[in-house]
């Protein structure tokens, strides 16, 4: 097999959209799965600094809360209406529950589902991550 052949068959290598939202939502390149996908909290670094694959054409914008308020809010309102019916506990007790327990997480669930997100579009070949313009 000449390199021509070798390039050609790397570029057009089977991506698993699993095993690309998996390495994503662990936060991990979803090619190599060593490099960070996050420089900060959000903010999604320029390129992989193990296997150099650029992640600043990404589209991930508003679906990570979409999804993260639509999971959370069928959890949580569900949870909330449970103990309502079980115990009927004051409008206090519902608050100093729901309102800590919805904003801790919200913080760990929103990047992970951006991470997932980032991985599908890369193992799609969505949005520059290799497929055509």
């Amino acid at each position: 097999m000449n390199s021509t052949q070798s390039s050609d068959t790397k570029d057009n290598k089977f991506r698993s959209w699993r095993r690309a939202m998996l390495h994503g939502a662990r936060a991990r390149c979803p090619d190599c799965s060593r490099g960070s996908l996050f420089g900060r909290y959000l903010k999604v670094r320029e390129i992989c600094e193990v296997c150099g694959l650029e992640f600043h054409h990404h589209r991930a914008d508003d679906a990570p809360p979409y999804f993260t308020m639509l999971i959370l809010g069928h959890i949580l309102v569900l949870l909330s209406l449970m103990l309502e019916r079980a115990a009927a506990p004051p409008v206090w007790l519902h608050f100093s529950i729901w309102l800590p327990l919805t904003i801790i997480l919200t913080l760990v669930l929103l990047p992970r589902i951006k991470g997932a997100l980032i991985g599908l579009q890369w193992a799609n070949r969505m949005h520059g991550f290799g497929g055509a313009d």
